[in-house]
């Protein structure tokens, strides 16, 4: 029972996320996506949680790079807001988050998971190929 159930739930996940339509039936262009329970499985094939990590210049629960944080504050800049991310940010979940949801918004706003999943690891011109196993390992966490 509790298979069919999880099944079910990532049914209508996908479903809701091919079609742009949210749990009370708005379109997600009119209410905010939620990408918690993406972004939480990121975080554990990122870091397993770990807001501390560091590997190489990527850092924190999320492994942001310091060209990530300079594409958000670009971003930023564009949209004429006063507020910018700090390197030191990375290490701060929330703050990690919300760079991750800037990030969709303007590369992803189609609000495509497959999209995110793989150009969080490889890029915004990432390779299907190359970013495979990675996409695997999350949508493991999301089953």
């Amino acid at each position: 029972m509790e298979k069919v159930l999880r099944s079910v739930i990532v049914f209508l996940f996908i479903l809701t996320t091919l079609t742009g339509v949210n749990a009370r039936g708005n379109s997600t262009k009119e209410a905010e996506f939620n990408w918690n329970r993406v972004m939480d499985a990121i975080i554990q094939v990122e870091s397993e949680g770990n807001p501390k990590a560091v590997s190489g210049n990527s850092c924190g629960a999320m492994q942001i790079t310091p060209i990530l944080v300079k594409e958000c504050n670009d971003i930023l800049k564009k949209q004429k807001s006063k507020k910018r991310f700090k390197l030191s940010d990375r290490f701060n979940v929330a703050k990690s988050k919300e760079m991750f949801v800037l990030i969709q918004k303007h590369h992803n706003p189609q609000n495509n998971v497959e999209k995110a999943i793989r150009s969080w690891n490889g890029g915004p011109r990432y390779s299907v190929r190359g970013t495979q196993k990675y996409y695997n390992k999350v949508m493991k966490l999301l089953r």
